[in-house]
């Protein structure tokens, strides 16, 4: 698990490949990953929006954005979390993610971004 704090939010990530949903042979590689926000400010803070970052192992780099996670822009009380899980393929075993949050604080409407840490995906068979 990797973790990086901005303005008092914690953001944790661990990925776990997705054997199932993969096919080696047609080069498609799916791979899930948990997020945990935690807030740890003293303000209530809203995900309002979500860059990623997506690189596989040649190089390539796909970039998303959009508003919020999994289709919810969460309201996080301080002392609270969100949790949530999603995925992504690769055409290559190995892999890496990262990016921000664009929050903003309830009380002000002050916009601020949080980084999510850089993790990697990495299929089992890719580590010999």
């Amino acid at each position: 698990m990797v973790t990086a704090v901005t303005e008092g939010i914690k953001v944790s990530v661990k990925s776990k490949y997705q054997p199932y949903y993969s096919s080696v042979r047609q080069m498609n590689f799916v791979f899930a990953y948990e997020i945990c926000i935690e807030n740890n400010s003293h303000h209530t803070i809203q995900l309002l929006k979500r860059h990623w970052y997506i690189i596989d192992a040649n190089g390539y780099t796909r970039e998303v954005k959009g508003d919020g996670v999994i289709g919810v822009q969460p309201v996080i009380e301080p002392g609270q979390d969100h949790k949530y899980v999603s995925g992504c393929n690769l055409t290559t075993t190995l892999g890496k993610m990262h990016g921000t949050f664009l929050m903003e604080r309830q009380l002000d409407g002050k916009q601020f971004e949080v980084n999510i840490p850089e993790f990697n995906l990495m299929t089992p068979f890719s580590q010999n």
